[in-house]
């Protein structure tokens, strides 16, 4: 418990947010988004200044300290503006609309997001960091403006938010042409030329992972053998899992690398990104069978079990880069230190993690590989299983070494969609590998989903921290969480994670489904305060909750024979289907809806005893391209019904309604698969 004296306390001091409690002790007198600080700007007459960030958010921590710790500046904004704060995790509804307004008036976005907005909520000026003495300018210049000419600053806000409200829309596509694989291979075409063949990614810095979009392309290439994917599929994970973007000694992924060669990160840690690496990792394996890929997942899974998960099986948000006002010296080495605790070792680990001008990074080392265990092997003489017994040895003794120093702030806050992210990447990585111990921590975290965030109303929450769950979920919770589910009824086949997934998606239709567009809002229809509703239509770093509800709407369909689901998961591809060809990076995640509708789309039926042993059998082979159901009793599920035969384990393989004839061994089973 804090017991230190502050001069100053505000009202973020009742938040649970971390990166809001950061700020509860800021002269500035900041309020949490609510009903009390808009009804204090509306009676007092006084404009919002909305200020968005995340507490591993490095120059969100700069702006602080240079502005809003600062007493002269914090007047200013006190006696101009109801100040509040925001965090774009746990209200990534009013980060959309303000980054959305930032980015109509400048053309660019980014946190810190900071925006000025009339008593009722419009934006009309913002833009992200700004230096102390351009924020005092600013500051003044939008008071005055205001005072002087608040007719002018109305008129244009009403223009930005109408702006707001019809940016990112599409309307609904009336055409029943079939999909065709010529707007995924013209997409394609167009993604190659973006790629760096030589480091992997983008041709461009800096380098973000794109889980979704190497899915797309492994799925990709599983269709057409196209070869030049795979290659690049296969550099952009090797390149990254010996980059310094990969934490080399303790697992798990940074946000993103500065530089085209992965090398130097911007070294936050993100939840999310971690989530979906681990499911494309586990898959390239299941494809490639590349040992590298198994080392990266064990690792990060080792990673998220040690830092990221709380004993009820939720899992916290992210770590900052900064540990002691510094970025990445909670992970960066000096030569000095690695040899005085390496000793012997040190001029293994010197040639392994490129101790050496490829690694030097601001007068320290970032730990990055170069050279493969075969090289290292050649090298030093010995066999590449020794290569990976030293390496251990020497990761453990750097990391119980790197436990001593002072740590980056941990981000403990839960939120659902990417607890669902996560839950899917030990669903995945737990069919690929076999492991229980994945299997285990996946049921833990659903179990905790279900139990806790689950509302008596079949809506689910956003949040969790410190046994409060208080704000009411988003489009992402939803589809992320159905997804997630759906996964874990196939690796489990127990039916009652099917059913949770049928009764959010029931919910969320209720709820965010816009009849006129065939869309999904990203709010509920129980959202207030908000001058728009957005939806959420393009695949970025994190696939659009909207691609994510339509693929679980198409395998709902497939699951229970729905046509309703089916019918809105292709009216939302129809949609999208014209945006496909030119930019596919952004639309990846609905790349592989498309696949799923131009390609056979198999549902493999095990029935009987030895249904779990049969599943094992099938996830030794990449197959995006099929569901699973199973049952070792009688199930009332579409698929499986009427499905037993005199005592005996049978594989059905249906495709399009109708199913061919039962089989006993997988490998027969395979052999109709086309």
């Amino acid at each position: 418990m804090d017991t230190t004296k502050h001069k100053h306390t505000n009202n973020l001091i009742n938040e649970t947010s971390p990166y809001l409690l950061q700020h509860a002790h800021n002269p500035v007198n900041w309020y949490a988004w609510g009903d009390e600080a808009l009804a204090k700007a509306k009676a007092e007459n006084k404009l919002l200044l909305i200020s968005v960030g995340y507490s591993a958010c490095h120059w969100c921590h700069v702006m602080e300290h240079e502005s809003f710790e600062n007493e002269e500046v914090a007047k200013l904004m006190n006696d101009n503006f109801i100040c509040i704060k925001v965090d774009r995790e746990e209200r990534p509804d009013i980060d959309q609309i303000y980054m959305n307004a930032v980015q109509l008036m400048t053309g660019r976005g980014g946190w810190p997001l900071n925006c000025f907005a009339l008593p009722t909520g419009e934006p009309f000026y913002g833009g992200t960091y700004f230096q102390k003495d351009q924020w005092i300018q600013i500051l003044n210049n939008v008071a005055k403006e205001y005072k002087v000419a608040p007719e002018n600053v109305n008129e244009y806000a009403q223009k930005l938010t109408e702006g707001i409200r019809t940016s990112e829309m599409l309307p609904m596509v009336k055409d029943n042409t079939p999909f065709s694989m010529n707007v995924l291979e013209a997409g394609v075409v167009n993604i190659k030329k973006r790629f760096d063949y030589v480091e992997g990614g983008g041709n461009s810095a800096p380098k973000f992972p794109m889980p979704n979009n190497y899915e797309f392309l492994l799925q990709y290439y599983y269709h057409t053998k196209d070869k030049e994917v795979l290659n690049v599929v296969e550099l952009t994970l090797d390149k990254m899992a010996y980059g310094g973007i990969y934490d080399q000694i303790g697992g798990g992924f940074a946000r993103y690398s500065t530089d085209k060669y992965w090398k130097a990160p911007h070294f936050e840690k993100m939840l999310y990104d971690n989530g979906q690496l681990v499911s494309l990792y586990s898959q390239a394996y299941q494809l490639t069978k590349k040992p590298l890929y198994k080392h990266v997942v064990y690792q990060t899974l080792e990673y998220i079990e040690r830092e990221m998960t709380a004993k009820n099986g939720a899992f916290y948000s992210s770590l900052d880069a900064d540990s002691e006002g510094e970025e990445g010296k909670f992970y960066v080495w000096s030569k000095e230190e690695l040899e005085t605790v390496l000793k012997d070792d040190y001029d293994f680990a010197k040639e392994y993690y490129s101790v050496n001008s490829l690694g030097k990074w601001e007068g320290h080392y970032i730990l990055l590989r170069k050279k493969d265990n075969a090289k290292i092997a050649k090298l030093f003489n010995i066999s590449e299983k020794e290569v990976v017994t030293k390496i251990k040895k020497i990761n453990a003794i750097l990391l119980k070494e790197r436990a001593k120093r002072i740590r980056p702030g941990l981000d403990d806050k839960t939120l659902t969609s990417w607890n669902a992210l996560m839950l899917k990447g030990y669903v995945d990585a737990y069919n690929v590998f076999g492991e229980e111990a994945f299997l285990k921590a996946a049921l833990k975290n659903a179990n905790f989903i279900v139990s806790t965030q689950i509302r008596k109303d079949g809506g689910l929450n956003h949040n969790y921290k410190n046994g409060v769950s208080n704000l009411d979920g988003y489009l992402e919770d939803y589809s992320f969480t159905t997804e997630a589910l759906i996964a874990l009824y196939q690796a489990t086949f127990d039916e009652k994670w099917l059913t949770h997934a049928k009764q959010l998606t029931d919910y969320a239709i209720t709820h965010f489904y816009d009849a006129e567009t065939g869309f999904f809002f990203f709010t509920s229809n129980n959202a207030k305060g908000l001058v728009a509703r957005k939806m959420e239509l393009t695949d970025n770093v994190i696939p659009a909750s909207n691609s994510s509800m339509a693929k679980a709407l198409f395998l709902l369909g497939e699951f229970y024979y729905n046509e309703d689901y089916t019918k809105k998961s292709k009216q939302m591809l129809k949609n999208i289907e014209a945006q496909i060809p030119q930019y596919i990076s952004g639309y990846s995640n609905w790349g592989i809806l498309m696949l799923n509708n131009v390609k056979p789309f198999y549902e493999l039926a095990i029935s009987g005893k030895k249904a779990h042993e049969k599943r094992k059998e099938f996830n030794v082979s990449y197959i995006p391209n099929k569901l699973v159901v199973g049952s070792i009793k009688e199930s009332k599920l579409p698929l499986l019904e009427m499905k037993e035969v005199n005592g005996k384990t049978m594989i059905y393989v249906c495709y399009n309604k109708a199913c061919q004839l039962p089989v006993e061994k997988v490998s027969e089973a395979l052999l109709q698969i086309k």
